[in-house]
C-alpha cells in the first residue's frame, strides 16, 4: 500500500496563552512511501518524527495536508478504518489476559462484514504468533514473558489485522541491547515476508540505517534529508545530517578555504575548486583518515583502541570543535606509540565542508 503525505503540518497550541506562541511539530512534510518498503522516520526528541507517525494513524489530525493510502483521501477517516497495525513503545499488552487472547482481542472487535468466524480468528491469531515465533507462548500472560516476548506479542496484534499499513513507534526502547538487535532483525524479516508498507520511528541511527529501505531524517518539524541509509551517510545535505548518521559521530572542526586549498590551521589538507575563499565548518568520517607520515594533516596523539579488525586512534587538534578526534584505520598499519603526533591525508570523499553560518554543504570538486 502507497502512502502518500501531502503537505503535512502539525500545529500545538501554546500551553502558556500569555505567550502565545504555538509550536510546529511537523512542517509542510510531503513524501511518498512506496508500496512494501519499511522506511525509518529518524531524528532527536521533539523533531515530530512521533507526530507524523500519529497523523498517519489517525490518532493526531493534521493542522492541514493529507494524507492517502493508495488513491483513497484518508485525512479525516478514523483511525480504526484506515486499516493500520500500530505498535506502542511501552507494548500496551493486557497484563490479565493470555498471548493468545491479547493477538486475538482485535479480531473480536471487527464488526459487520468484516467479522470472522472463531475458527478464522483462531487461525489468523496462530498465523500471526508463528510469523514472529511465539507459538509456544499462547497460553502464557504477558508478565510471564521477556521484554523481546513482550514485543513480539504487540507486532502479532497488529499484524493479525493483516493492516494495509504497519506503523512502530520506537519498538526496541526498552530492551536491552541484545535484544535490541535481535528484535530489529526480526522486524525487517516480518516486513519482507508481508511485504506490509511500514513506518519505523526512531531516534536510534544505527536501528534506522540497519533496517529500513530509506530513512527521513528530521529536525524541528522539518525534513532535512530523505534518501536511502547509505547514500544519506555518504552525502549530507547539511551539518545536522552529517552529525546526526555515524558511530563513532563524523568529527567537526573549523577550517577556511584559501587559493583553492582548504585548511586546518596552516595545515593545507585538501585542494579543492569551485569554492570561494571562506571560513568553513568540515567535517570528516572517522574512516576518512588515512595513517601517512607525510600527511598534511598534524594532530596531537592521545591513545590508541585496539579493536580487533580496525584500530580506533584518539587524538586533538586546535581545530577540533570536539575535544578529541576519533579516527577508524584498518589494524594493519601500525602506530607508533611513542609519537607525540600523528599525520594524515584525507579521502575527499568522507571529508565534507559546510557553510559556517547555514550549515548547508558546500559542493567541491578534487583538484
Amino acid at each position: 500500500m502507497k502512502v502518500v503525505l501531502q503537505n503535512l503540518t502539525k500545529i500545538f497550541p501554546s500551553r502558556d496563552k500569555k505567550a502565545g506562541k504555538e509550536v510546529v511539530a511537523v512542517n509542510d512534510f510531503t513524501f511518498e512511501i512506496p508500496d512494501g518498503k519499511l522506511i525509518g522516520l529518524l531524528g532527536p526528541s521533539g523533531c515530530g518524527k512521533s507526530t507524523t507517525l500519529y497523523m498517519i494513524s489517525g490518532l493526531q489530525k493534521p493542522t492541514s495536508g493529507k494524507i492517502f493510502f493508495g488513491d483513497d483521501d484518508v485525512t479525516e477517516l478514523s483511525t480504526e478504518n484506515r486499516g493500520i497495525g500500530l505498535v506502542f513503545q511501552n507494548y500496551a499488552l493486557y497484563p490479565h489476559m493470555t498471548v493468545k487472547q491479547n493477538i486475538l482481542f482485535p479480531l473480536q472487535n471487527l464488526k459487520g462484514k468484516d467479522k470472522l468466524s472463531k475458527e478464522e480468528m483462531q487461525k489468523r491469531a496462530y498465523e500471526a504468533a508463528k510469523l514472529v515465533q511465539i507459538d509456544e507462548l499462547m497460553e502464557r500472560k504477558p508478565s510471564e514473558l521477556s521484554g523481546g516476548q513482550q514485543q513480539r506479542v504487540a507486532i502479532a496484534r497488529a499484524l493479525v489485522k493483516m493492516p494495509r499499513v504497519l506503523l512502530l513507534d520506537e519498538p526496541l526502547s526498552n530492551l536491552d541491547a541484545r535484544l535490541r538487535l535481535q528484535t530489529r532483525e526480526e522486524i525487517r524479516r516480518i516486513q519482507k515476508e508481508t511485504g506490509i508498507t511500514t513506518v519505523f520511528v526512531t531516534h536510534d541511527q544505527e536501528e534506522a540505517m540497519s533496517i529500513s529501505d530509506m530513512i527521513v531524517v528530521m529536525k524541528l518539524g522539518v525534513v532535512q534529508q530523505i534518501g536511502k541509509p547509505q547514500e544519506v551517510y555518504d552525502d549530507p545535505t547539511n551539518l545536522f545530517v552529517a552529525k546526526f548518521l555515524g558511530t563513532p559521530p563524523i568529527n567537526v572542526l573549523e577550517g577556511k578555504v584559501k587559493g583553492g586549498k582548504v585548511y586546518i590551521g596552516e595545515d593545507a589538507v585538501l585542494e579543492v575548486s569551485g569554492v570561494a575563499d571562506q571560513d568553513v565548518v568540515i567535517g570528516i568520517r572517522p574512516e576518512g583518515f588515512e595513517l601517512d607520515e607525510n600527511g598534511p594533516l598534524h594532530c596531537a596523539l592521545s591513545n590508541v583502541e585496539i579493536m580487533g579488525r580496525d584500530v580506533s586512534i584518539v587524538s586533538t587538534n586546535p581545530a577540533s570543535v570536539n575535544p578529541l578526534i576519533r579516527s577508524i584505520i584498518n589494524a594493519d598499519n601500525k602506530v607508533d606509540l611513542g609519537s607525540k603526533t600523528v599525520r594524515y591525508s584525507v579521502k575527499p570523499h568522507k571529508f565534507f565542508l559546510f557553510n559556517k553560518e547555514t550549515e548547508e554543504r558546500i559542493r567541491y570538486e578534487v583538484k
